[in-house]
Formats: C-alpha cells, sequence, structure tokens
C-alpha cells in the first residue's frame, strides 16, 4: 500500500484527496458522509482509502485547507455568483490558494457541453442533424448517454453514412473548446423552437463501442461489416471494447452452458485467474459439481501464471462468444432489444 504522505510529491485525484479528508475525520462522521454518495463514488473512495497506511500531518492539512477555500468560495458563488466569489476570493485568501479555489470553482459550474441536449427528444435532433457532416454529428453524438447517441445512429440513413459517422466517433481526440462552442451555439438555434471551454476529450473507441452496443443487433452487424472492409484495424479495436471477459455475466445459463461446450478446460481454468468472484460462480453453477472442482484445482494448485496468459485465454474465450453470438446461438444481454434465443 501507497503511504498517503507520497501523493504530497505530485498532483492529487479528486478521490484521493476525499479518502484523505475522510481518514483524518471521526469514523462516524466520515461514516455520514460516505453516506450521502452515490454507490459508485463510495467504491471510488473507501478503494482509495484501502490503499492508504497513514496520513501524512501536512498533506492532511492542505487538503483540509483547500476544502475550506472551496467551501468559502462556494458561499460566495452562491451569494453573488461566480464573478463576485472570484473577486472577494481574491481579497480574503492568499493568491495563490485565491487562484486554485477559483479554478476548480470555475470547472465545477461551467456547464458540460451540449448539456441543453438533456432535455430534447432524440427523434427531434435526429430530424435536425441527419444532414450534417459526419464529424459534426459525431461530435454531438459524443457528448450524448451512449444509448442517447444509439438513437441517433439508429436513424441515420443506413449504411455509409452510419459507418462514416462511427469512424469519426471512434477517432475523435482533442477538440478545440471554439470548435465546441460554435457547434453548440449553431444547434442551439437550430433546436431554439423545439426546446425553450476548457479542451474536451471526446468520443474515442469505447465511445464508439458503448454506442454499438446499444443499438439492436442488425444494426451494429450492418455497421460492423462495412467499417471492417474500409477500416480493419478500427473496426477489432471497437469490437474489443463492445465485450469485456467480465461481460460473461451478460450471458444467460443457457448461453453459458452452449458456451462451455465450446471453450477447453485449459483456456477456462486460466481465463478465471483474474474474474471476479460473482462471475467465477455463474460460470461454476452451468458446470457439472466435478469439472467445476477440477478447473478449481487447477487454478488452485498451477502457481503463479504470466498476466500475458490470462489475457491471451479469456481473448480465446471471447472469440468463441463473438462466433456463437454471430450463430445466434446465444444472446448478449443489453443490446437495445428484447432477449431472443434460438
Amino acid at each position: 500500500m501507497a503511504n498517503a504522505a507520497e501523493a504530497a510529491k505530485g498532483p492529487m485525484s479528486g478521490v484521493r484527496k476525499a479518502a484523505v479528508l475522510l481518514i483524518s475525520m471521526p469514523p462516524e462522521l466520515s461514516a455520514r458522509l460516505l453516506a450521502q454518495l452515490p454507490r459508485h463514488d463510495v467504491e471510488l473512495v473507501a478503494t482509495e482509502i484501502a490503499r492508504m497506511e497513514t496520513v501524512d500531518s501536512e498533506l492532511r492539512d492542505r487538503i483540509f485547507k483547500e476544502f475550506y477555500n472551496l467551501n468559502v468560495g462556494q458561499k460566495f458563488i452562491d451569494e453573488g455568483g461566480l464573478e463576485h466569489a472570484r473577486r472577494l476570493l481574491l481579497k480574503t485568501l492568499p493568491e495563490a490558494d485565491a487562484k486554485a479555489a477559483i479554478h476548480t470553482l470555475e470547472v465545477s459550474v461551467r456547464p458540460a457541453p451540449f448539456k441543453f441536449l438533456e432535455r430534447a427528444e432524440m427523434e427531434n435532433l435526429l430530424t435536425f442533424i441527419q444532414d450534417e457532416h459526419p464529424q459534426t454529428i459525431a461530435l454531438i453524438m459524443a457528448h450524448l448517454r451512449p444509448e442517447q447517441a444509439a438513437v441517433l445512429l439508429s436513424g441515420l440513413p443506413r449504411g455509409r453514412k452510419q459507418v462514416e459517422v462511427m469512424t469519426r466517433l471512434a477517432k475523435l481526440d482533442q477538440i478545440s473548446p471554439e470548435v465546441i462552442h460554435s457547434v453548440e451555439e449553431a444547434l442551439r438555434r437550430k433546436l431554439s423552437d423545439v426546446i425553450t471551454q476548457q479542451y474536451s476529450k471526446s468520443g474515442g473507441v469505447n465511445m464508439a463501442a458503448k454506442v454499438l452496443t446499444s443499438v439492436k443487433s442488425q444494426v451494429e452487424k450492418g455497421i460492423m461489416e462495412l467499417l471492417e472492409e474500409e477500416d480493419p484495424d478500427l473496426a477489432k479495436s471497437i469490437q474489443d471494447n463492445m465485450f469485456v471477459f467480465e461481460d460473461l455475466l451478460r450471458i444467460d445459463d443457457r448461453g453459458v452452458q452452449t458456451l462451455l461446450r465450446e471453450v477447453s478446460n485449459d483456456d477456462l481454468a486460466l481465463a478465471l485467474r483474474t474474474a471476479s468472484e460473482e462471475l467465477k460462480a455463474h460460470i461454476f453453477k452451468n458446470m457439472s459439481a466435478r469439472a467445476a472442482d477440477m478447473i478449481q484445482q487447477d487454478m488452485e494448485y498451477a502457481g503463479p501464471v504470466r498476466v500475458s496468459d490470462v489475457e491471451a485465454a479469456q481473448h480465446n474465450v471471447i472469440e468463441v462468444v463473438r462466433r456463437l453470438q454471430a450463430d445466434n446461438t446465444i444472446t448478449i444481454s443489453g443490446r437495445g432489444e428484447s432477449d431472443a434465443y434460438v
């Protein structure tokens, strides 16, 4: 475990700062604060706390000071807005502390790009953007939730237009705030009758994979087939992100049983080495007691194995899943449509 004092050597994440803050408080107060957080945030902070053995007093004091400054700044914002807070912070705090607090507050109150689209019906939005350049559509989709972007993708003309948009979405990287603002304002004007920044890392292969995972399987299949013809490497990168080994949990018992008939015990024993306990239980309950016991013994007595070997075994299993899915032998849940089995 890393000592928390090491964090003083460089920039700290918000999660780590929260962990330092909570460790420094009485346990009952920390518990009350954690109870107010979303489950995902609780898990992140709890994991960070578990990694810390001690909290350096200098680091603790710095975090408490930063926390106090931000609270003061938030109070000033509530009283008269960000500009009011900026003026008062510069008057009441040392210059370096004031600038740090102002920067953090500016980031926290700045609306996310295209946030106004949260109130828009995706069908209405599609009407306005389907004739836009694929790059513009990809930029807009990158700032939507995956299920919203999936509606837009499914509504575009099938074939070339869909593939071009997904290609550009997958290749999006750093977009200047001026470009984002320009597209955002143009779209806002177009939608004015329908619904009354810093650099942004948008899109990417992961976002493209999430969108394709949310559309119906026949739409995804058509797009991937064309994409494989035009850009095989990009198609493979997207496909690799669409299904990871832990997603075996999304296959029901009947599908897992079908899968296990196609996978070697050697690959399975290796692949499960880094799997969650939940996934292991899901696999073992679909095997005979004798077969499950043999796999568990192999895992227990095999000794250390290379991570690359585990990843290779998991890849082999995933390839079998893809083949069975392509043959409609198994169906993976969460595909944007009702599950059907044949």
